[in-house]
Parts: structure tokens; sequence; C-alpha cells
């Protein structure tokens, strides 16, 4: 039986139920890691969300969330995190053909392949769409020359997701193609950028004459906007509240680490802390639990306030179970919520913020302590007592980052306003001017 038969004939009715048993047939911790996420990749429950024929279940979002906590609550190693899994994967079973499908998707659910994000410029941020990198056809070959910025996991990544330009002479939405690319060859330099966290989540990402086969184009010819949409929208709806934990991972998908060949049984112990560290993606209801036992540990929790703010904080994540909820019925009647992605990227900032402030209400002075390199954070631990700390003040100083990233909180707001009240955007002329034409940012 093929990979795609056995998935199409294994269609769950319970599927928690019936990753449980699966796992119980499969789970081996004395497994490499490669050879533990062939076997789950290949059988469909690494991605359960996306279609059988791109190596998933055609699971909605709620039930997908549901199997990635079984996997964990079970004790076996989750599967391959970062953007591959949370991004690339959803976009090229949407938008590519089931050769890059059969190509690219199945080495991220397998974890064979690590990849990044190309989207944003020191000039295109917010206005992704007035991005400048370009693309130029020569033969069966682009040859790409740009600088990108704020790619998360650039320094570890085997491909990445990019956009660049490749028609100036039509409107800035109707020029733009997305390509997979080829992080590791000499046109393409990844420079780290160090955050206040103290952490380098983030890269500068220059491209000079980079190469990109033409059968590496997704989604058609000047139809990079309408792809990259797709991909944005995964990631709003990933990063936001109730959206699971799809971009965390205990080991390293990708060439780079060198985790495949290493004990998939060795990870299992590590994966909750792993998830912790990873900020936002760690989730509403993790950082909930570990600000109520920080509270009742120094005699906080009797505080009126706090105990209203947890509450508060409480909330927002029920919110957005309850939202999943919402859009897990819509789909079963053919419908969706529209702004849903939006409305959760907006509540996971207000939670991010709420963790920060009452995070730092806990634990009082200690909160202006961080340890920002790691080889400091015992001598830190031993002097303040408390080894949860760091995650309190990484959480405070990561908070900034969410309303940012993945499009600013003003974006997801103009959005909703815009295609989904209906309200009249600003006037402009990109909509009808050739790019070439529009005014530059400097």
């Amino acid at each position: 039986m093929t990979d795609t038969a056995e998935r199409a004939t294994s269609q769950p009715t319970d599927a928690v139920e019936a990753v449980t048993e699966w796992l119980n047939k499969n789970w081996d911790p004395d497994l490499t890691v490669a050879e533990w996420w062939e076997r789950l990749g290949l059988s469909g429950w690494a991605a359960p969300g996306l279609p059988v024929h791109a190596y998933g279940k055609g699971l909605n979002r709620n039930d997908s969330v549901a199997v990635q906590n079984a996997i964990a609550d079970f004790g076996a190693l989750g599967a391959p995190g970062g953007l591959g899994l949370l991004l690339a994967a959803p976009t090229i079973a949407t938008h590519g053909t089931q050769e890059q499908i059969d190509l690219y998707v199945r080495d991220i659910v397998t974890g064979q392949r690590a990849w990044c994000q190309l989207f944003s410029e020191p000039g295109a941020g917010s206005d992704l769409a007035g991005l400048q990198s370009r693309a130029v056809k020569d033969g069966d070959e682009w040859i790409v020359t740009g600088q990108k910025v704020w790619t998360s996991g650039g320094q570890v990544a085997d491909l990445g997701m990019l956009i660049a330009r490749t028609d100036p002479d039509v409107p800035k939405h109707q020029g733009i193609t997305y390509f997979a690319v080829d992080m590791h060859q000499k046109g393409i330099e990844i420079r780290p950028l160090v955050e206040m966290t103290g952490h380098a989540l983030f890269n500068e990402v220059f491209m000079e004459e980079a190469v990109v086969p033409d059968s590496a184009l997704i989604g058609g010819l000047n139809n990079g906007w309408a792809v990259a949409n797709t991909t944005l929208m995964n990631e709003r709806a990933g990063l936001g509240s109730g959206g699971g934990h799809a971009a965390a991972s205990a080991a390293t998908p990708g060439t780079v680490v060198n985790d495949l060949a290493k004990r998939a049984g060795d990870f299992v112990s590590t994966a909750g802390a792993a998830r912790r560290r990873g900020g936002a993606s760690a989730g509403a209801g993790s950082g909930f639990k570990l600000l109520v036992e920080l509270a009742k540990g120094n005699g906080k929790i009797t505080d009126p306030t706090v105990r209203q703010d947890l509450m508060r904080l409480h909330t927002l994540g029920e919110l957005g179970r309850m939202n999943n909820l919402r859009a897990k019925a819509a789909k079963a009647i053919g419908q969706d919520v529209p702004g849903l992605p939006n409305i959760s990227k907006l509540s996971m900032s207000e939670i991010v913020r709420q963790q920060r402030d009452i995070g730092l209400r806990i634990v009082g002075p200690a909160g202006m302590l961080h340890a920002y390199k790691s080889e400091d954070q015992a001598g830190l631990n031993e002097a303040t007592g408390n080894p949860f700390l760091p995650m309190v003040t990484g959480m405070a100083l990561f908070a900034q980052a969410p309303p940012i990233y993945g499009g600013t909180d003003q974006v997801q707001r103009n959005i909703i306003g815009e295609r989904v009240l209906g309200l009249p955007k600003e006037a402009n002329n990109d909509k009808t001017a050739a790019f070439k034409d529009l005014p530059k940012n400097a």
C-alpha cells in the first residue's frame, strides 16, 4: 500500500484515540530522530492538518492541536517544528504541483529540511508589497539580488520561502513571484541580529546573484502575492491565540544542527522546556500556569489585583480556544469565520503583554535581573534562588516582538477593517501604477 493510500484509508473519527493507538504500535525511543520523523511524517500524524495528498490527514486546526498535545502527553517526540511545518508545507500544499509537494513537503514532515521565510525587507516591512528584491530570468534559472530582514531561523535553514519582484512594469502586488530557494549557496549571506533578550532568533539575509531553478517557482509567475497571503494567513493563525505550538520542537529539523542522527528518546524529556523557551509559541496556557504557580510560591496569589489579572489572562486564552471551536464548526458546514486569523494574532499580542505585566508584578524587583548569555544563567539562578525567573524576564523582553512580527497589530486591524468590515481604504494609486513609478522608501 502506498503512503497516500494508507493515509486515505486511515482517516480517524477520533483523532486523539487514533494517534494514541498508532503511537502504541510505532513509538520507539531508540530510533534516530530521522527514523522516527520519517515514520511519523509518512503516517500523516506529523502534520494532520495538511490534506491527504500532502502527507496529512485533512483535520481541522482544533483536532490538529489535539493530536500535537496527544503526542506530547504520550511521551513521544513531536513533529519537526519550525517554519517548514507551520508555513511552507500548507502553502505548497495549496499552490504547488504534486511534484513540488512530493519534493518539498515530504522533506518537511519528515524533518529532513528546515525552512525560513524571506519576506520582509528594510524598506518593506508593513508594506510588504513594496519589496525591491528582484529575480531575473536566465534560461531555466532565476538570478536573485536583494536584502531581507527579520528572517527567523535563517541560520539553521536549508530552504527559504522567497518572494521577489519579477515584473516592475505592473502594479506592485502583481509583479511578485514566490520561490523555494536553497540557502546553502555562495550567493546568500546570513547575519544574525541579537535582540534585547540576548538571543538571535532573527537574521539579515543578503542575496547577490543567488540562483533559483525555474522548477522552484511556487504558484505561477507573478502570482506571488496570492501565494504569500496563504503563508501569512497560516502564520497569523499559527502564532495566534489557540494556534497550538507547531513552531516549537525539541529537536531541530534540517541538516545544519545535526539532530537527525541523535536518539529520538533523548529529546522527549526536554520538550516542555524547549516549548517554554520559544517565547510566544509556548502558548497562553503554559504561560498562565507558570504565572499561577509563581504567584502561589511567593504569596502574590492573595493579591486581588494579581488574581484579577490572572483571570483576565485565562479569559484571553479561553477565547482563543473557543475561536478555534468556532472555526471548526464553520468548516464543518463549508464556511469560515472572516478575519479570525487576524483576530487570533491580535489576541496573542494582548496575551504576551498581559504575561509580561503580570509576571513582572509577581517577581517584583527581581524582574530587573536577566542573564543575556547562557553561561551567566547558573550564577543568576543561584543569586536569586528562583530558577523560573528567566522565564518571566525572557517573556517580558520578548513581549515586544509578537505585536510586530507576522504582521503588526496595526496591519491586522487594517485588514479586519477593510476586508472584513468593508471600511474604505486610504486613497492611493498602488493598485494601478507600475511599481517602478511609485515613490520608494529611503
